[in-house]
């Protein structure tokens, strides 16, 4: 699995434009192929900042979207909204596992595995 999360910093006035005139390229995103998760929101803290989190069942999938209109028309929209830097990074995960094991405790080890 692919974890892709980072943060896209734009005008804090054209937030909210900018979220709801890329809203079908999420939506779109959602139905491709190996994609599992596909989130932006904006930062509640941080005025003009957006948080991105994605999940991708593979490299290929991945690959294949990022050659797909849904990719190419966000990266194309969202420049247009005033984007004044970003950090999005991507994250191969080889085991997950709930976060609260069989009696309700969280858990920072992989005690699963």
């Amino acid at each position: 699995m692919i974890i892709i999360s980072g943060n896209i910093d734009l005008d804090p006035k054209q937030v909210d434009n900018a979220m709801s005139s890329t809203r079908h390229l999420i939506e779109g995103a959602l139905t491709e192929d190996g994609c599992l998760d596909y989130d932006w929101c904006p930062n509640p803290l941080i005025p003009g900042r957006i948080r991105v989190f994605e999940r991708w069942r593979d490299e290929a999938s991945l690959a294949a979207h990022f050659k797909s209109k849904w990719y190419l028309e966000m990266s194309e929209a969202i420049a247009g909204f005033g984007m004044t830097g970003a950090e999005v990074l991507k994250y191969r995960a080889d085991i997950s596992e709930p976060v609260y094991d069989e009696t309700g405790t969280p858990r920072a080890d992989f005690f699963t595995a």
